[in-house]
């Protein structure tokens, strides 16, 4: 059997378990709530390998179609190329998740926190966190604002900043959630302090969230079809933002197809095909063929199911499509900084 290999740089390992704490407080946390609300179900450990793990992989945990849980994927992943010293990139090491819950008046979450360390030995952390809510509870969007406000101090106003560039959707005219953080690039002459930061946005964003996502719950607000069509509406939002404007996303399926499945993980379960199809006017050239190839991979149903061949299907065209349309690249989303990440990986 293939194992993972780890990237031996100190910096990467240290990263590795800064994410993979991270990784665990955030699957404990939903746990515990998921227990509290009579869900005793554990989040399933899901392994993959980069080139039968000669370049390493991940782990992620996933839950769906829980009595708490739409969708939830919580990804570790190290990618290193230690044996391939003209390679531009040295390692890669990232917590991505995205938990969407069952009831629309619950919140759902997006983190991302990864350490890109180059050939050189120069490195920089990209921190994320977002809230994306179906049906907005002001409340709880001011509770996540002050919670990021207070870990990331001085950076928080350029970091809501860039949040709020990053995430917005110009074909639709809206963000994609209500309370935005996006720090990329970001490296300071003291490592020690810039790691620190990372793991209190992480274990800020868990806590807060996991308290949101309980306060939801215990509110028990009715669910009717008005709100059920509304999570709907909202879910085909995320997923259109994600595969049309999202450059991580993108950038990890352009770099290999050995994790499509994990890369997807943030799409949730059904969206409104007939929705997306509505919005290919309002798309520039040639982003249109690409919300075409996007209705096509999906199920003729309503509401159509995000499936894991729908997934690999859907790589496949974003693949297809950037491949043939190289330009297109330049309309993803994205702050003051531009990452290199396909090219860091060539």
């Amino acid at each position: 059997m293939k194992s993972r290999t780890l990237a031996q740089s100190p910096r990467a390992s240290a990263a590795r378990e800064l994410v993979l704490s991270l990784q665990r407080r955030l699957v404990n946390a939903l746990e515990g709530v998921s227990r509290t609300h009579g869900d005793a179900r554990r989040f399933a450990p899901v392994e993959w390998l980069r080139d039968e793990g000669r370049h390493g992989g991940g782990v992620r945990y996933v839950a769906a179609d829980t009595e708490l849980l739409n969708r939830a994927s919580v990804n570790f992943s190290q990618v290193h190329y230690d044996d391939l010293p003209d390679k531009r990139l040295g390692s890669a090491t990232a917590l991505s998740s995205i938990i969407h819950p069952r009831s629309p008046h619950a919140p759902s979450v997006h983190m991302h926190i990864s350490w890109t360390e180059l050939r050189d030995g120069s490195g920089y952390w990209r921190v994320m966190a977002d809230l994306n809510p179906s049906i907005e509870e002001p409340g709880a969007t001011a509770r996540f604002s002050e919670t990021l406000a207070e870990a990331a101090g001085g950076l928080y106003e350029h970091a809501r900043a860039q949040g709020e560039r990053y995430f917005y959707i110009p074909a639709l005219g809206r963000h994609r959630g209500v309370s935005h953080f996006y720090l990329e690039g970001h490296a300071t002459e003291d490592p020690a302090a810039d790691a620190a930061l990372a793991r209190r946005v992480g274990e800020s964003v868990i806590d807060c969230y996991a308290s949101l996502l309980a306060d939801a719950l215990q509110r028990e607000l009715e669910v009717t079809a008005q709100s059920r069509a509304r999570q709907l509406a909202y879910h085909t939002v995320y997923l259109f933002q994600v595969l049309t404007l999202d450059r991580g996303t993108t950038s990890g399926l352009l770099v290999h197809d050995q994790n499509d499945v994990g890369i997807l993980g943030s799409l949730p379960s059904h969206v409104d095909r007939g929705l997306l199809r509505s919005w290919r006017e309002r798309m520039p050239a040639p982003q249109g063929e690409l919300l075409d190839g996007i209705v096509a991979a999906l199920e003729d149903a309503t509401p159509s199911p995000v499936t894991e061949p729908v997934k690999r299907a859907l790589a496949r065209v974003l693949r297809a499509h950037y491949r043939a349309h190289p330009e297109a690249l330049a309309l993803q989303a994205s702050g003051d900084i531009i990452p290199p990440t396909v090219a860091n990986h060539r």
